[in-house]
């Protein structure tokens, strides 16, 4: 049986635009959407091949009237949900929406960190019928990065809550960049984030075939390349982004041979924000 303790088994767009939402990430990622709303809930499925990437959802109004502006959200699947979500409390964490029910397939529940960077906790009710996502394959979430006020600090909770372990790390003058593994794998980094990010998030990177031709495609949908493209040690190519309605978003793909502009390198591992 698959272990999900720890590990990113599903990511959520929530934002204004639903259709425009749709057109975009079909252009720049790659991916197709198929409709799986309830009498209750408007609701899609991004899908690639003939699976599923992720789903799309319009932002609550309750979180609207609380200042929540687009944005993506991972869920990350742990054994024992309501346990979790009290572990985020008595560490000095919010809970959002509380341990839920999604017909007999899951129990999921959104927290934010104590440093209010918000992700969702999920514990799957039928787990042998779930495959976890590889984040090897196109269209994919490749990467996880913490923006973190505190980076000790934030690792020191996460460490608790699922029991991720500390992997590489890169030290520059913009400070450390962590890696952290769950069950042996590493997949993601964190760092303190600069003072030029206004608050602590997470980012998620999709995986793209040409990096250049994905960033133009953010141009020419309506959305911003925040920075990059820039290199990574072993030829890859990230771009921080944000799509028309404000939903922060990466890409990592490959560069064009006879691309022009301005590139960064970056000498490890590390994606940090200048």
């Amino acid at each position: 049986m698959v272990h999900y303790h720890g590990r990113f088994v599903w990511y959520e767009l929530m934002t204004t635009d639903i259709a425009a939402a749709k057109v975009f990430y079909a252009s720049v990622v790659g991916w197709g959407a198929r409709d799986a709303s309830t009498p209750t809930l408007a609701y899609s499925l991004f899908t690639v091949d003939k699976s599923f990437a992720a789903g799309l959802m319009g932002l609550p109004e309750d979180a609207k009237k609380m200042g929540a502006a687009p944005q993506w959200i991972g869920y990350v699947g742990v054994d024992d949900l309501d346990a979790a979500v009290e572990r985020v409390k008595r560490r000095g964490g919010a809970v959002y929406v509380p341990p839920t029910n999604v017909s007999d397939l899951s129990r999921f529940s959104v927290v934010a960190d104590p440093q209010m960077a918000s992700l969702a906790l999920i514990k799957w009710l039928k787990p042998g019928e779930q495959q976890l996502p590889d984040p090897g394959k196109p269209a994919r979430v490749g990467w996880h990065e913490l923006l973190a006020a505190d980076l000790e600090k934030s690792f020191a909770f996460y460490g608790e809550l699922f029991d991720w372990q500390r992997a590489d790390a890169d030290t520059g003058p913009l400070g450390t960049y962590q890696l952290f593994s769950a069950g042996g794998q590493t997949i993601g980094g964190m760092f303190t984030k600069p003072p030029t990010v206004p608050v602590p998030f997470w980012l998620y990177y999709f995986n793209v075939g040409n990096i250049d031709v994905a960033a133009e495609r953010v141009r020419a949908g309506g959305g911003e390349v925040i920075e990059g493209p820039l290199e990574l040690a072993g030829g890859s190519w990230i771009a921080r982004c944000m799509d028309p309605q404000g939903a922060v978003f990466a890409l990592e793909g490959r560069r064009s041979p006879n691309a022009v502009g301005y590139f960064a390198r970056v000498a490890s591992r590390g994606r940090r924000v200048a």
